[in-house]
């Protein structure tokens, strides 16, 4: 069985759920190209010493750059904060190395379209990770708006919503400062919208927004893992640079609308990262917090049983149920990153660009830039003058 050697950056949030997926995926898909953990890379030498042996790695480094040098690993995994995106990322693809990168891309929609234009004068494989595309009733939902079964599609309504910034005392995270992380809920949970929406829709053509920092300032965190911080007992506070929610209206390319909503400050909302869409024949609704869960409604339903039916995609019809469990026994959000590694392991033996690359990872950010530019000139912009 040929196997793909893995250099990673990064080792918390992100890189815990690619280890897991690297780690799981030969169990349960055993006949794709298998990933071979090779070396995990971090700054901090104690942490990523302790993650390289609960995650599963050969080998830890503190110098991302040693991966490159090595003729074991053929592809890096950047899940490292987004401002060394850009960094790593070139200068993996010209040492040859294939690249699997975390969304946003870069910073800035320029940063992005020179990351691709790298790699693909690299000739190497490119990916960019949004998960979420590969939860099995997402999958259904593309399903039936590529057979025709909810006719012409009229809308797509957003929201991610979630809450752990709501208490004004929570730290300033490197989320929190646009330097290191880009913007905030814009980029972190619109940009996942922003790509479903591209998934199921098509492209967008024009947008306008608002967003809004509700918190101005924080405490200085001593230390950050994750979405998680503890503040400083200095009492000294920064100033948050980023949005804490963004909100904007869209126009696609096949004449349907939309409405985007990506916020942190919605209590009681954990994560949830939600869409409805209506069209000419029917109507999805898809909620992450029950993601095994999509809600369907068909227009000829006899009118005695019309209504929002459940179907929950664990049953060998839908996408890749039959490397699971029974039916009706659900999966997680571990499951998603495990069905983006099996893509990404597959485009080696079928000798193709994994999906999504790094050409929807720079249209991603040119609606994500699109949408600050509208903020800032307080109008419509269309995605073709970003």
């Amino acid at each position: 069985m040929e196997k793909i050697r893995i250099g990673m950056v990064g080792y918390k949030f992100m890189g815990k759920a690619h280890s897991h997926a690297y780690r799981d995926l030969p169990l349960f898909f055993p006949n794709t190209v298998h990933p071979e953990m090779k070396v995990i890379c971090g700054r901090d030498l104690n942490g990523v010493t302790t993650a390289a042996k609960q995650f599963g790695w050969e080998e830890y480094t503190t110098d991302w750059k040693s991966l490159l040098e090595r003729d074991d690993i053929d592809l890096i995994d950047i899940n490292a904060p987004s401002d060394v995106h850009k960094e790593i990322t070139i200068a993996a693809a010209q040492a040859g190395k294939h690249v699997f990168c975390e969304k946003p891309l870069a910073l800035t929609l320029k940063d992005s379209r020179e990351m691709l234009n790298v790699v693909e004068a690299a000739g190497v494989k490119h990916m960019v990770g949004f998960n979420y595309r590969f939860a099995p009733a997402v999958m259904l939902a593309k399903k039936l708006i590529d057979e025709g079964r909810l006719g012409d599609i009229y809308h797509f309504r957003a929201w991610f919503l979630q809450d752990w910034l709501v208490d004004p005392n929570f730290p300033l995270a490197w989320r929190l400062q646009k330097e290191i992380a880009g913007s905030g809920s814009h980029g972190d949970l619109g940009a996942h919208l922003i790509d479903l929406s591209h998934y199921l829709i098509g492209d967008i053509t024009e947008v306008i927004g608002m967003n809004e920092t509700f918190i101005k300032e924080r405490p200085i965190p001593s230390q950050m893992t994750g979405l998680s911080a503890k503040g400083s007992d200095s009492g000294e506070k920064g100033e948050v640079t980023v949005d804490d929610a963004t909100l904007f209206l869209a126009r696609f390319a096949n004449g349907a609308l939309g409405s985007f909503e990506a916020t942190r400050f919605a209590a009681g909302h954990r994560c949830t990262n939600s869409f409805e869409i209506n069209g000419s024949k029917g109507s999805v609704i898809f909620d992450f917090e029950r993601m095994n869960e999509l809600q369907v409604y068909f227009v000829d339903d006899r009118d005695d049983v019309q209504g929002f039916r459940r179907v929950l995609a664990t049953d060998p019809a839908h996408a890749y149920a039959e490397n699971w469990w029974p039916p009706g026994h659900t999966i997680g959000y571990e499951h998603t990153f495990i069905h983006e590694m099996v893509e990404l392991m597959e485009s080696f033996r079928e000798k193709r660009q994994p999906v999504p690359n790094f050409r929807d990872g720079v249209k991603c950010q040119e609606v994500l830039e699109a949408v600050d530019l509208s903020i800032e000139k307080r109008q419509w912009i269309r995605i073709s003058d970003v």
